[in-house]
């Protein structure tokens, strides 16, 4: 008996009945005999998806059978399509008239087996079916057992946004199985899993504690393969989905149809609804909820009801589960094809919330993790919203006269970031108080975990970092270590993962970043850790990230020389990790004067609170001698306030004649920013106090500071942005230098701050090593810039130009508001706040995301590499003519250099290693110094040469462009054996190129094939395949925007074995066409060296842009379903060769899919999705995964169906129309067959044709071009 009780299944009590029942196995052992016995009916009707029908069904329908025999009751199934776009009107009333069709009566029990769609759209038939049946609640997805399956919310969508037609309609059974998440894609049960957050984020901060916890375990589980993925966090799941669910169940009792209390299940909702009905469906209703989360915790900070820290943590434990938590989240923009959202057009959608009183909008506010401001939403002012949804923020000037405030900035980040190493490399547990949150520590967190150095938790609502180390215990991690623009983590970190042993999944690290991380420099402290035995390979861009760090469990030590100019990181990075060496360290400074030797300082005095004592040499200069040892963790660590931070709060003073002081800062401070005070703001004329630990500043009367005629801020560098600021309102010039590293920061920061102060009216001055600025008192007048301040995703220039913007004369727009994320989250609540500064969200005219990376390949100068006789020199000369470059043919350049012909050097003193060392040493040089505007035509024997491959596939990597040209082997040998200017071969030619083809192969980024022989032409004459091939893979090919322009535009499909057999008919089937397709799949030989030549001789021959198509079997065509290698291997050929469209079938793997998209250079995508078989319907959802699908990765999007009657190409039409409503991605969309010709007439934009000369059509309902003019006609 006892045993039986153990078996039963977990009841949760809903509106006092125990109808909520989980457990593993229900769905087959325990909801038939459950529904019998106490939902009894006539009739059962099991609507579920088309998705899950073959899995979960049959069985089911087979249990029923045997368990019903002795009844009359019958059970009828439906399906439709999965996804939010079945949650319609359109959708309910063809269920509902099937049930009619089914003699269906009120009697009925619905059963709606599936996810939070499923549940949504059934129970809303179930409310208003026969006015009311009864239904019952199988949820599928994690999202749908922790949230809408409980309740008794029914809806559906509509244009204005989600659930806003619907009733409130109780389930009388929900039957949570936890076994259907052991098929859940991991994306599914990630989205559930923010509905987990929400949920102990308003109601169970001890629960919220777990979910920190528990993530890296339960991701692990739900990414990994197999039947039993989930079987290690079997108890941890039935945990977290019985208090979900029992929290919900708590609240929806107390308030069943959302007086008050039930609104606070609604947090991220508000703004998370407003994403969602934009961005649905390709955003999941979780993801939506996530980003909403973290907006609606913004908001409350703002409003100073959540304190910073629980924000951090709030976003930490979303980020954790890999939601994203911004729309500027990479995979929301691929998964939406980057579509906006306008801000007004969010505030709209809120303003339909059911929540809302009137137009007032309610909004759920934290006040603390587990807890809420109010028993119910919140009333929120638009103004507010809009603040803390625009990228952009306009800021009023003016501070109320005679204020006096204390602020107390973030844990300073440079502080932050080496107690995290130090504690993490530590032995023991340590409580780190003042901890900055932050972009930089985060990563840096997230970094420190994945290499398994510690575990940590929060205590004190997140106020205290728990950090338990293993003394410096790392081992290599599978995944990239993705760190941002982070650059002290970038830094740091480097030294750290090269002490990482092994692990089972991996024997490298890889350290990695954003696009501007890719640019910054770290070559020194590489050198340093390559010197001292370190295996480090740059993967893209040589000196910056990323790096490929082998993990060998430490490096060397002993002797280390350190160029230190340029960063006091990189001395911090080894410094820090140098106990761990395998012999105790002297770090030697060399190159010159150390820069930010205060940093350098900090380092050495943190070290010595965990336990190590650097010794300063007092032999040599810049020399220190590190023992070898572990840092043992002090008990708790309290991190000071960031001085760089101070800086700002203590300007507003400065420059408003209003009184601020820093409560933890002084003059003891290990920072050396902390000196701003003293050494800048009291020569410009303010009353300054400063303790030990605390700085008061009194500002003068507006107007009324001085400049500086020079000041060293080489002690505080960062600290510059705010005394430029300062300077441009102060009378006489201001001359800073000692800050020439800001040029290497998160962006030329020296550059920033000349042209955005030009924006006020104000001139500065570049010098070597700093800045002058020519001061403007208020009175002269700084003026209101007429556009937004660019802050180039930098914290520092946005947090300086916002103390400018008060004392504008006006308004001053401050455009990515978010980047102060980086160190002080908070800062504009700050302004608002303690400063009563006037401040509203605003969106900037044009897009300022990618102001920073506008530099393309176009610039870049390219290599051309390939045989001797190829034509290398002939196409590079094309090339440079066609481009506007200079030409230099390097075996030329180092003649030139050398003042020996070639056949000279070889037969000199240095032999053949000689001149191939001047070859490498000529390459190095041109690449270093010749970056753009170059085309070089290297010589045919380069690649033979280790290094100078390394250094041609580094430039491929980090975006330039390598180009191989070749053309028939046999006309190259023979060409070769008649030319006497060079060096003969040793070997037999032939052998020579084969030796040399993978070193081509793998060194370019580009192949050019050319199908004239070295006779034909004339070299003066830039042939049109040539050019057509230049001006693809330089980005210059303006035919994707001139066939949007036009009405109709089409491609021909190629249906031809053999295109050098079909030569002659070509120039005949392109007529009347846009672009020539190349049926690839429909070709006799499909080798590499075949496809290729055939490419080039269509290019020539047709002079129209290719769509290069390998179209599957199971799509249609001749190409083996599962030849995926073969597959990918054409792909890349096909971007290779500069193809001005690329087809690519959206049923292939995402890895292939990715690899061809980020390889694409400027070829246009066409995602498509091809159903011969016609088992899918316009008029349903049924289209809609695949076209969610081809939105992530398409430039193009084509579908095509098959159509049985002419009233589906009308269905086709409204599905299209739909589409282009919400996305502006053009669509290629048709219907298959004779009935469908009517949609290839409509279709206008490329649409595929055939031509009465070729062989066969390459698909049924195929017409030519001149049959659609001509239809057209008659429309």
């Amino acid at each position: 008996m006892a045993q039986a009780e153990r078996q039963e299944p977990t009841r949760i009590s809903i509106l006092g009945e125990p109808n909520i029942i989980v457990d593993h196995g229900l769905w087959l052992n325990f909801v038939v005999d459950d529904l019998l016995q106490n939902t009894p009916t006539s009739t059962y009707v099991l609507i579920t998806d088309t998705n899950l029908f073959d899995t979960y069904v049959p069985a089911f329908q087979a249990r029923f059978e045997a368990a019903s025999q002795a009844t009359a009751t019958r059970l009828l199934t439906y399906t439709i399509p999965p996804g939010e776009a079945s949650k319609s009107r359109e959708t309910k009333a063809e269920i509902e008239d099937w049930l009619l069709s089914q003699q269906c009566t009120r009697d009925t029990v619905i059963i709606a087996l599936g996810g939070g769609v499923m549940g949504d759209m059934i129970g809303y038939v179930a409310a208003t079916f026969m006015r009311g049946v009864r239904f019952v609640q199988v949820p599928t997805t994690l999202l749908a057992m922790v949230d809408s399956s409980i309740g008794g919310k029914t809806a559906i969508d509509t244009p204005m946004g989600k659930n806003l037609v619907g009733a409130f309609w109780q389930p009388k059974r929900i039957y949570i199985d936890l076994t259907f998440l052991e098929t859940l894609p991991a994306r599914e049960f990630i989205n559930g899993m923010a509905e987990v957050v929400k949920t102990a984020a308003i109601w169970n901060e001890t629960e919220f504690t777990i979910l920190e916890e528990s993530a890296a375990r339960i991701l692990e589980c739900v990414r990994s393969k197999g039947e039993s993925r989930l079987d290690p966090i079997r108890d941890v799941l039935k945990r977290i989905v019985i208090g979900s669910a029992g929290v919900k169940a708590e609240v929806v009792s107390s308030d069943e149809r959302e007086g008050g209390l039930r609104n606070l299940l609604n947090f991220g909702h508000s703004i998370g609804h407003a994403f969602e009905a934009i961005l649905t469906p390709q955003l999941l209703h979780g993801e939506a909820v996530a980003i909403g989360m973290v907006k609606e915790a913004e908001l409350a900070r703002h409003l100073g009801v959540l304190r910073p820290g629980a924000v951090a943590r709030l976003v930490k434990c979303i980020a954790s589960y890999d939601l994203p938590t911004s729309l500027r989240d990479k995979r929301v923009i691929k998964l939406t094809a980057g579509k906006k959202c306008p801000v007004d057009i969010l505030l709209e959608k809120m303003g339909v919330d059911k929540k809302n009183d009137g137009r007032k909008k309610k909004i759920v506010l934290l006040s603390a993790i587990g807890k809420c401001h109010e028993p119910r939403a919140s009333v929120v002012e638009d103004k507010v919203i809009r603040t803390i949804l625009s990228s952009s923020i306009r800021v009023t000037p003016g501070v109320p006269k005679d204020l006096n405030v204390t602020v107390a900035p973030p844990g300073s980040k440079s502080i932050s970031n080496r107690a995290l190493i130090l504690a993490a490399l530590g032995s023991g547990t340590c409580r780190i108080k003042n901890l900055l949150h932050s972009d930089d520590t985060e990563y840096m967190l997230s970094a420190v975990h994945q290499l398994g150095g510690a575990s940590y938790s929060w205590q004190e609502a997140g106020e205290v970092l728990v950090v338990e180390g293993k003394g410096g215990n790392l081992r290599a991690s599978k995944d990239p270590l993705y760190l941002g623009n982070a650059g002290t983590a970038s830094r740091f970190l480097t030294t750290v993962v090269a002490l990482a042993a092994p692990s089972q999944e991996s024997r490298v690290n890889v350290l990695t970043g954003n696009a501007r991380m890719q640019v910054r420099p770290i070559g020194a402290l590489v050198d340093a850790l390559r010197s001292n035995g370190v295996e480090i390979e740059y993967l893209g861009k040589e000196n910056s990230l990323p790096l490929r760090i082998d993990a060998a469990g430490g490096f060397r030590g002993g002797d280390i020389e350190l160029a230190a100019t340029i960063s006091s990181q990189y001395v911090s990075s080894i410094l820090m990790a140098a106990p761990y060496a395998k012999n105790p360290v002297t770090l030697r400074l060399v190159g010159g004067k150390p820069i930010s030797q205060s940093y350098i300082d900090m380092t050495i005095t943190m070290m010595a609170s965990f336990g190590i004592n650097v010794e300063v040499s007092s032999d040599e200069p810049n020399t220190y001698h590190i023992p070898q040892g572990i840092y043992k963790n002090p008990q708790e660590y309290t991190i000071e306030s960031d001085a760089s931070s101070a800086t700002y709060p203590l300007a507003v003073a400065a420059i408003t004649g209003t009184k601020c002081t820093i409560p933890n800062i002084g003059s003891k401070s290990l920072q050396g920013d902390a000196r701003f005070a003293i050494d800048v703001l009291k020569p410009m004329g303010c009353y300054v106090e400063q303790s030990d630990h605390s700085t008061t500043v009194t500002g003068p009367a507006p107007g009324q500071l001085n400049g500086l005629p020079h000041v060293d801020m080489e002690p505080m560098t960062d600290a510059f942005l705010t005394a430029s600021v300062l300077a441009a309102v102060a009378s006489g010039t201001t001359r800073i230098t000692g800050i020439a590293n800001q040029r290497v920061k998160e962006c030329n920061r020296i550059a920033a701050m000349k042209d955005q102060l030009a924006k006020f009216g104000v001139q500065c001055n570049e010098l070597e090593d700093g800045i002058e600025v020519l001061g403007k008192s208020r009175d002269g007048g700084v003026v209101t810039p007429e556009v937004g301040i660019h802050c180039y995703d930098d914290h520092r220039v946005a947090m300086s130009f916002s103390v400018l913007a008060v004392a504008s004369p006006g308004p001053v727009v401050i455009t990515e508001r978010e980047c102060v994320g980086k160190t002080w989250p908070g800062w504009w609540d700050i302004l608002s706040q303690a400063f009563k500064i006037e401040m509203v969200g605003e969106e900037p005219d044009v897009d300022e995301d990618d102001h920073e990376s506008q530099e393309t390949v176009l610039e870049r100068s390219v290599f051309i590499i390939g045989m001797r006789g190829a034509g290398k020199t002939t196409a590079g000369n094309w090339m440079a003519k066609l481009l506007g470059w200079k030409f230099i043919d390097l075996d030329q350049e180092l003649e030139r250099r050398a003042g020996r012909t070639i056949p000279e050097m070889i037969r000199g003193d240095r032999g053949w290693d000689g001149f191939r060392a001047d070859e490498l040493a000529l390459l190095q040089d041109v690449m270093e110094n010749n970056k753009t505007g170059h085309i070089f035509s290297c010589g045919g024997g380069l690649v033979e040469t280790p290094k100078a491959r390394e250094m041609l596939k580094s430039y491929g990597k980090s975006g330039g462009n390598v180009l191989l040209v070749h053309r028939d082997t046999d006309q190259v040998v023979e060409y070769l054996n008649r030319d006497k200017t060079r060096p003969a071969y040793t070997s037999e030619i032939r052998q020579v190129y084969l030796r040399r083809k993978d070193f081509y192969n793998e060194c370019s980024t580009h192949l050019y094939y050319s199908p004239h022989s070295e006779s034909s032409g004339s070299k003066a004459e830039i042939p049109s395949d040539f050019q057509q091939f230049v001006h693809s893979i330089a980005g210059r090919n303006s035919h994707f925007k001139d066939v949007l322009n036009k009405d109709h535009s089409f491609f021909v499909s190629l249906t031809v074995p053999d295109v050098d057999e079909a030569v002659d008919l070509v120039p005949e089937v392109v007529v009347g066409s846009d672009a020539v397709e190349l049926r690839v799949d429909l070709l006799q030989d499909r080798s590499i060296d075949s496809v290729t030549r055939q490419i080039s001789t269509l290019r020539a021959s047709a002079k129209k842009p290719i769509v290069f198509t390998l179209r599957t079997e199971s799509q249609g065509g001749k190409f083996p379903d599962s030849a995926y290698e073969e597959g990918l291997q054409l792909y890349r050929l096909a971007l290779q060769m500069g193809l001005e469209y690329v087809d690519v079938e959206m049923t292939l793997p995402d890895d292939i899919i990715q690899t061809i998209t980020e390889s694409r250079g400027y070829s246009r995508i066409i995602a498509s999705h091809h159903d011969p078989k016609g088992t899918m319907s316009w008029k349903n959802a049924s289209w809609i995964q695949y076209y969610n699908r081809a939105l992530q990765y398409g430039d193009i999007i084509k579908l095509v169906g098959i159509a049985r009657t002419p009233e589906d190409n009308f269905d086709l039409a409204k599905f299209k129309s739909r589409m282009q409503e919400a996305q502006k991605t053009p669509m290629i969309v048709m219907n298959m067959g004779k009935a469908g010709k009517l949609s290839r007439v409509l279709n206008r934009f490329l649409t595929p044709v055939s031509h009465p000369a070729l062989p066969f059509k390459a698909a049924p309902g195929q017409m030519s071009a001149s049959e659609i003019r001509r239809a057209l006609a008659l429309l």
